[in-house]
């Protein structure tokens, strides 16, 4: 089962950097909802448990709340108007930019997959946070009365593009995270009834 989970989450990474790199804004949402809420789970469920799991390798490091923290400020950055031209107008700036989001991705659910009851907790703390910053950066973007992005405003829709965009990042980034969280609660308890 972890290999298939790390090899879907490995095939379906070029499909989201493909998405990335053109598409304008909604292109770019795909992209980044591929490489942060289903590929970068799926991998570091695949990776759990062995030699490359950073959770295991730095576990004083990799821990779910500092990861969440390090993704909310890697996503956010990147969706800054400069950064954001930045990696439109430049394939370094798109490569850094898309690279940044799946190791901000991949070690936050690493982080939050780890072994422990403590981690568990942690984790959907870790989960929800993230759920909260995705849903309030959708909500600005799909919600502005105006295009953000001057280097994606292409045409007479990119207002229309960037709305799009927005809702993308609500219902797969917030859902993602949100049905992550759920589901390890849902393992908490479990875990204790069990033992009661």
């Amino acid at each position: 089962m972890r290999r298939a989970s790390l090899i879907a989450g490995t095939v379906l990474l070029p499909f989201g950097w493909a998405s990335a790199g053109g598409g304008g804004m909604t292109g770019h949402m795909v992209g980044h909802m591929l490489a942060v809420a289903v590929a970068a789970p799926l991998l570091a469920w695949g990776l759990g448990g062995t030699l490359l799991d950073p959770a295991m390798r730095w576990p004083r490091l990799v821990t779910p709340l500092a990861m969440s923290l390090a993704e909310l400020v890697v996503v956010w950055g990147w969706h800054l108007p400069p950064a954001r031209a930045l990696a439109q107008s430049s394939f370094a700036g798109l490569v850094a930019e898309q690279a940044m989001f799946l190791a901000a991705g991949l070690l936050l659910w690493a982080a939050v997959l780890g072994t422990g009851a403590e981690r568990r907790a942690a984790g959907v703390a870790a989960l929800l946070l993230t759920t909260m910053h995705m849903t309030l950066l959708g909500a600005l973007i799909a919600l502005a009365p105006r295009p953000l992005y001057a280097s994606m405003a292409h045409g007479p829709n990119a207002l229309d593009d960037q709305q799009l965009g927005g809702v993308v990042m609500l219902l797969v980034g917030a859902g993602s995270y949100l049905v992550g969280a759920l589901a390890m609660l849902g393992t908490i308890l479990s875990g204790r009834e069990e033992r009661s």
